[in-house]
């Protein structure tokens, strides 16, 4: 009887540090966003985002990325991991299947972290208009503003979330590793193929990530307060 409520008390303590490290690390990536926007606002990192753009070239011109031609074809592929349309996709697929296994939380949590993502992504564009690398290093098509990078803070947003909401179910810890894991390996290859490719700054991509993963953070944030309301502390 008392080891049974040892073993309550323990799992309990357990969720609560780490909802603490959640606000901690939402404080954190939140504070970094700000920082760099403000540095990118005042123009302090324009030395080294030419810098980083600078060192994926060849010498001999800027339109020209270093490396062989499978390695840019395969960054054209992998950035489309952080697109709307392959996004969306995911989110569709998964959502259904999260509300198919009957874990409505889950999925009501993963559309919460898209539609937030695609708005804050969208609103600060608006806000900052920062203008994008020159066409002369783009190796593909954009449109819109520069700052922040929407495929990686969406990507961070996402695919961060989704590697959550996956270990938060699963029961082995191998399997809470390899989604965490899988997830945060995508997000840093979508942001690093946005600068190969030449279409962000580092400091976009810097900026997406940490916004990206606070809101992840928020989200997930959002399932720990829904599960203690929906069910008794007892059970836990």
């Amino acid at each position: 009887m008392i080891g049974g409520h040892f073993l309550k008390a323990a799992r309990f303590a357990r969720r609560e540090a780490m909802a603490v490290g959640a606000l901690l690390t939402l404080a954190l990536l939140t504070g970094s966003f700000l920082e760099i926007a403000d540095d990118v606002a005042e123009g302090d990192t324009q030395a080294i985002d030419h810098a980083v753009l600078n060192a994926l070239r060849v010498p001999a011109g800027p339109n020209d990325p270093i490396g062989p031609d499978w390695l840019t074809t395969a960054a054209a592929d992998i950035t489309a991991l952080g697109s709307i349309a392959v996004l969306t996709f995911v989110v569709l697929v998964v959502g259904g299947l999260f509300a198919s296994l009957k874990h409505f939380r889950q999925a009501s949590i993963l559309v919460l972290a898209s539609l937030g993502g695609v708005a804050w992504s969208q609103s600060l564009k608006a806000i900052f208009d920062r203008t994008r690398p020159e066409e002369i290093y783009r190796i593909v098509e954009v449109e819109n503003a520069s700052f922040p990078s929407g495929h990686s803070m969406l990507s961070a947003a996402i695919y961060l979330t989704l590697g959550a909401l996956i270990a938060s179910f699963a029961q082995k810890r191998r399997v809470r590793a390899f989604a965490l894991i899988t997830a945060i390996i995508a997000t840093i290859m979508v942001g690093c193929s946005r600068v190969f490719l030449g279409v962000h700054w580092a400091s976009d991509v810097l900026a997406g990530w940490c916004l990206g993963g606070a809101w992840a953070m928020a989200c997930w944030l959002a399932l720990w307060v829904w599960d203690r309301g929906w069910r008794p502390i007892a059970a836990t």
